[in-house]
C-alpha cells in the first residue's frame, strides 16, 4: 500500500509557439532579381542582332500601331511580314538564294577559276623552262630568254644582245636566230586557250628617217607585228592574238642605262583571265565611243544646210 502511494506521477505538457524560421525569404528576392537580369540581357542581345531597319519598323508600330496597320509605314509590308512594321517575312526567302549568298557564290566561283588559270600558266612556265634545257634551238639562246609570272599572266621576254641582235638596226627585219626562237615558241603557245599580247620595246636611241620622221614608236610597233608573223609561221593560231603594242623606250628594262641592249626586246604575255576580261571591256568601251562619235558627226553634218543654200 505504501509502495503505491510513493509512486511519482510525471505529467508532460507540450508548449505552444511556432518554430523559428531560417530566413529563406531572401532566396525568393534573389531569384526574382536573376530572372529580371536574364530577361534584360536577352532583350539587349535581341536588339543587337536585329537590323536597324526592322528596329525602326517595330518602333514605329508600337508608337502608332493603328496608323501603321491601316496606312503602312516606310518599314511596313502588309504582304511579306507576319508583324506589321517588322520587316520582311523570313519564310519568304525559303528555297531561294539570297543576293548576298549569290554574290558570295559568284565570288567563290571566280576565285576558283582564277586559281585554275594560275596553275595552268605555272605548268606552261615549267614546260618552257624544260624546253630551254632540252630544246637544241632554244638552249643556245637561254641567256636572252626571260620567263616570269606577272599580274597580267606569264611573260616571255626575248632581249637583245650586242653580239646577236634580234632585228636589223633601225628596222623590223627579223634576224635568223630570232626567227628560230619565235617559231619554236609558236606551237607551245597553243597549249592553253589563253590569249596572247605582244609588245615591242626599243632603247632610247632615236631614229629619224624619211619625211614622216619614223620614230621608235613606229619601230617598236613594227617589230612586235613582225614577231607576230613569225609566231604564226611557226604554228601559233592567229586567233590567239589579242593585242599588239609599240612602247618605244617608255618601259626600259634597265632604267639606269636607257641605251642598254637589253632594253631592246619583245615581250610575249600569255594573258590570264582577269587581264583578258579587262582588255575586252576596254575594247568594247572604245568601240562604243567610236560609234557614238561617228553618229554625232553624221548628225551634225546632216543638220548643216547644203553649200548652195548657205551661199544664198
Amino acid at each position: 500500500m505504501s509502495s503505491l502511494n510513493n509512486h511519482r506521477v510525471v505529467i508532460r505538457r507540450k508548449r505552444g509557439g511556432s518554430r523559428p524560421h531560417h530566413g529563406g525569404s531572401w532566396k525568393i528576392a534573389y531569384a526574382d532579381f536573376i530572372t529580371a537580369m536574364m530577361a534584360f540581357f536577352l532583350v539587349m542581345w535581341l536588339i543587337s542582332i536585329v537590323p536597324k531597319e526592322e528596329l525602326r519598323g517595330l518602333a514605329e508600330y508600337f508608337r502608332m500601331p493603328l496608323r501603321v496597320a491601316l496606312t503602312g509605314g516606310p518599314n511596313y509590308s502588309a504582304e511579306t511580314s507576319a508583324i506589321p512594321g517588322g520587316g520582311s517575312d523570313p519564310l519568304r526567302d525559303e528555297g531561294e538564294v539570297r543576293k548576298s549568298d549569290g554574290s558570295r557564290v559568284q565570288s567563290q566561283v571566280q576565285s576558283d577559276a582564277e586559281r585554275r588559270d594560275r596553275h595552268a600558266l605555272e605548268r606552261l612556265k615549267r614546260r618552257l623552262d624544260s624546253m630551254l634545257e632540252e630544246n637544241p634551238v632554244l638552249k643556245n639562246f637561254r641567256p636572252q630568254l626571260l620567263i616570269d609570272m606577272t599580274t597580267e599572266g606569264l611573260r616571255i621576254q626575248i632581249v637583245d644582245n650586242q653580239k646577236r641582235p634580234m632585228f636589223a638596226t633601225g628596222s623590223a627585219e627579223v634576224q635568223p636566230y630570232m626567227r628560230d626562237i619565235l617559231r619554236e615558241l609558236g606551237p607551245v603557245l597553243n597549249e592553253l586557250p589563253n590569249k596572247i599580247s605582244i609588245a615591242g620595246h626599243t632603247d632610247a636611241t632615236q631614229y629619224a628617217r624619211g619625211e614622216r620622221a619614223y620614230s621608235n614608236w613606229e619601230l617598236s610597233a613594227d617589230r612586235a607585228n613582225a614577231s607576230r608573223q613569225e609566231l604564226v609561221a611557226g604554228g601559233m593560231a592567229e586567233g590567239k592574238l589579242m593585242r599588239i603594242q609599240g612602247l618605244s623606250s617608255s618601259m626600259s628594262l634597265v632604267k639606269d642605262d636607257p641605251y642598254a641592249a637589253v632594253n631592246r626586246r619583245i615581250s610575249l604575255v600569255v594573258l590570264n583571265r582577269r587581264t583578258q576580261q579587262q582588255i575586252e571591256q576596254e575594247n568594247a568601251a572604245a568601240a562604243d565611243l567610236s560609234v557614238r562619235g561617228a553618229r554625232e558627226v553624221s548628225e551634225s553634218v546632216g543638220a548643216q544646210p547644203p553649200a548652195s543654200e548657205a551661199a544664198r
